[in-house]
């Protein structure tokens, strides 16, 4: 592992559709120049749905506007934060069979260690997860 602890690599991207595979490039050569491609295809499913969040629900397409992803990698976890501008906050729910939509933020749950969305300043929205690097020992009793 290459960390210098802790590490935090970030960009911004445009909102538009194809900026949600520039964000995954960047969570790929981000993990892999940290030692911990292992968490890739995780990480990157996850910052495709957070992306893709932002550019569908979390810009207001009148104006130009981007998101930013942040990666943070501490002794124990990769945070993944997506910031954008928008008020409309996220909300996992269950998905019908025939929807198209309303899956990624379940998936997120799933891939992930925990998640949470929380207010940014002046306005808008940071929706964060994160990734264990290696679980925690357990506990044994004697």
């Amino acid at each position: 592992m290459r960390l210098t602890l802790p590490d935090i690599d970030q960009r911004t991207f445009d909102s538009v559709p194809d900026s949600v595979g520039r964000a995954r490039d960047f969570t790929d050569k981000s993990l892999l120049a940290w030692g911990l491609d292992a968490l890739a295809d995780d990480v990157r499913l996850c910052v495709s749905e957070l992306a893709t969040n932002a550019v569908v629900h979390g810009t207001d397409h009148s104006t130009d506007q981007n998101f930013l992803v942040r990666l943070i990698a501490d002794d124990r976890y990769v945070h993944l934060e997506v910031h954008d501008d928008h008020h409309l906050w996220p909300e996992r729910r269950q998905a019908d069979e025939g929807d198209l939509s309303g899956r990624g933020l379940g998936l997120v749950a799933a891939l992930s260690a925990g998640w949470c969305v929380e207010p940014r300043q002046p306005s808008g929205k940071i929706v964060w997860t994160r990734f264990e690097i290696a679980p925690a020992p357990r506990e044994t009793s004697c």
